[in-house]
């Protein structure tokens, strides 16, 4: 299977702290995506977003910093996973997060890049205004 890798840079109005938090608190992840999300905290853990559509495990985490992930949506072929970084670092007036998903899919390629953007970096924007 032909795999290609997303890479993406977001700047948020938020600390690094909070940018962290949204991605790894399952209220608070469950809260700017509208559905259900549960996210362990500990490497080698488990989570589940947007019901059952993704899941994965936590590689390495450093909080604040940095979040490794094992990841897949329900609908890639049986027992592929791609791998996520977020990457944090603190600017002036808030938080520049280096994306990058490696090994998804040819066929979803366009539909996942496209899915952070609507799906996780505007909404997390919008929350942060809040």
């Amino acid at each position: 299977m032909k795999t290609k890798t997303i890479r993406q840079v977001v700047t948020f109005k938020a600390s690094p702290h909070v940018v962290y938090e949204a991605l790894m608190d399952s209220r608070k992840h469950s809260r700017f995506t509208g559905d259900i999300a549960s996210i362990s905290r500990k490497i080698g853990g488990k989570f589940k977003a947007y019901g059952d559509y993704i899941e994965g495990v936590n590689l390495e985490l450093m909080p604040d910093e940095k979040i490794v992930q094992s990841w897949r949506a329900n609908d890639w072929p049986e027992g592929h996973y791609s791998r996520v970084s977020f990457l944090l670092k603190k600017l002036d007036k808030g938080t520049q997060l280096t994306f990058a998903q490696s090994d998804v899919p040819e066929d979803f390629y366009e539909d996942i890049s496209q899915g952070w953007h609507d799906f996780y970096w505007t909404p997390m924007k919008e929350m942060f205004k809040e």
